[in-house]
């Protein structure tokens, strides 16, 4: 069973980041939000902080919100 992370964004970030506050994770990118380069950073950043490739990652939901689920595949 794949595993899922909720994320909020902040895109045009002066830097990129991952912070944990209590049950949530916050992804800041420098990239924009526009033709999904936000969504492209969050899954680079996200798959790094992992250590997965990022094949292994997929957007699930909210292509266009700052609250995103994240499809985390297992095995």
């Amino acid at each position: 069973m794949p595993g899922r992370l909720e994320v909020r964004v902040t895109p045009g970030a002066s830097r990129d980041a991952v912070r944990i506050d209590g049950d949530l994770v916050q992804v800041r990118v420098t990239a924009p939000p526009a033709d999904g380069a936000a969504n492209d950073a969050v899954i680079a950043l996200l798959a790094a902080a992992l250590d997965r490739p990022r094949r292994d990652l997929s957007l699930l939901r909210g292509a266009s919100s700052r609250i995103k689920l994240i499809g985390i595949a297992t095995g």
